[in-house]
């Protein structure tokens, strides 16, 4: 149903380093490059999650509410992605463990303060 979610950043340049590296564990490359903005996808080439320069010119922001949750094949993914992200530079949000009802995931904020999460549901 999603085709793509976009994220604002502030340094294009910078973001494109941390998600290369905190994609990396889900098999998540870069699919599209373009002058403003990158999209990261798996082999599968599903859904697309994009970084972008905002296009109105704008500051970026954080979303109130907003985030973006990383589907991971168990909880040895869901650990790699978020050591990743926090040796990128990455805020923990809440490190990786079981939350109840089958759910177990971690959270963290990207060097622009979006708010994303990996999980598995089981």
């Amino acid at each position: 149903m999603i085709g793509y979610t976009t994220l604002g950043v502030t340094d294009l340049a910078r973001a494109r380093a941390f998600y290369d590296a905190v994609l990396a564990p889900l098999g998540g490359k870069r699919a599209l490059d373009y002058e403003r903005s990158t999209y990261f996808g798996g082999s599968g080439r599903g859904a697309l999650l994009g970084i972008t320069l905002p296009f109105d010119g704008n500051a970026q922001s954080v979303g109130n509410g907003v985030m973006v949750a990383l589907a991971a094949s168990g909880p040895e993914q869901i650990h790699a992605v978020h050591a990743a992200a926090m040796a990128a530079g990455a805020t923990c949000e809440g490190p990786p463990g079981d939350r109840g009802g089958g759910f177990y995931g971690a959270y963290f904020r990207d060097l622009d303060g979006n708010k994303l999460c990996v999980y598995k549901m089981s």
